[in-house]
C-alpha cells in the first residue's frame, strides 16, 4: 500500500508555530498589570526589553520566559510531537522560523510585532541547549562589557550559527541555516537600535542617573 501523505501535518505543525508565535505575551501582561499599551512606552516593542521598563524587572523576565517558550513549543510540540521529525530537520526549521516571524509580524498587531530574539533563544535550546549557552555567553561578556542590550542581542545572534555548526556539524546543516536566518533577523530588527548606537542616544543598562547640580551661591 502507498505511503500516506503526511505533509499536510507538517504544514499544520508550521501554522500552528506561526499562530503560537504571533501570542503578544509582552502587550498583554503589561496592559493587565499595569493597564499600560506597551506600544506607547519606551522603545514601543512589546518585547521583554521594553516590558522590564515599563513594568519591572519580575514582569519583563515573565515575559521573556513565555517568549522564550514560544520558540521551545515550535520545535518541541509542533515539529517533534505533531509532525514527528527530528529537531534538526528541515521541517523543525521552518517551524522556528514561523514562530519568530510570529512573534515579530504577528497577525493580531497589523503585522507589528516584536524582534524575535526570545523566540529564536527558545527554538534553539530545542534544538540543542549548548547552542543557546554559548551563544548567551556572548550575550552577557557583549552587555557586561557595553552596556548595550541592543548590541549584546546582535553578538549572540552572530554567535549561534557558529555554535550550531560546531555542535551539529554537517548532519545538522538545517539547524546551522536556521541560526543564520535568525542571526540575519536579529540584525534587520535592531537597525534602529543600531543607528540610536551611533548616534549616542541608546540607553544603557546600569547606567547611573545623573544627579542634578546643587545652585550655586
Amino acid at each position: 500500500m502507498p505511503e500516506a501523505d503526511t505533509s499536510w501535518i507538517s504544514a499544520a505543525a508550521v501554522a500552528l508555530s506561526y499562530l503560537v508565535g504571533s501570542i503578544p505575551w509582552g502587550l498583554v501582561l503589561v496592559r493587565l498589570v499595569k493597564g499600560i499599551d506597551l506600544r506607547t512606552v519606551g522603545s514601543g516593542n512589546i518585547g521583554a526589553t521594553n516590558a522590564m521598563r515599563a513594568a519591572g524587572k519580575p514582569l519583563g523576565l515573565t515575559v521573556f520566559a513565555l517568549d522564550f517558550a514560544k520558540g521551545w513549543a515550535a520545535i518541541a510540540l509542533c515539529a517533534q510531537a505533531l509532525a514527528g521529525v527530528a529537531a534538526t530537520s528541515p521541517v523543525a526549521m521552518v517551524c522556528a522560523a514561523a514562530s519568530v516571524l510570529g512573534h515579530c509580524f504577528p497577525v493580531w498587531l497589523a503585522f507589528r510585532g516584536g524582534k524575535g530574539v526570545a523566540t529564536g533563544c527558545g527554538a534553539l535550546v530545542a534544538v540543542d541547549p549548548l547552542i543557546w549557552v554559548l551563544g548567551g555567553a556572548v550575550w552577557l561578556v557583549t552587555l557586561a562589557l557595553s552596556r548595550y542590550v541592543g548590541l549584546a542581542s546582535i553578538a549572540m545572534g552572530v554567535a549561534f550559527p557558529i555554535a550550531a555548526w560546531w555542535r551539529t556539524g554537517a548532519d545538522g546543516a538545517a539547524a546551522t541555516v536556521g541560526a543564520a536566518g535568525l542571526a540575519l533577523l536579529i540584525l534587520i530588527r535592531h537597525r534602529s537600535n543600531m543607528r540610536r548606537m551611533l548616534s549616542g542616544e541608546e540607553p544603557k543598562v546600569f547606567a547611573r542617573k545623573s544627579q542634578p547640580q546643587a545652585p550655586r551661591g
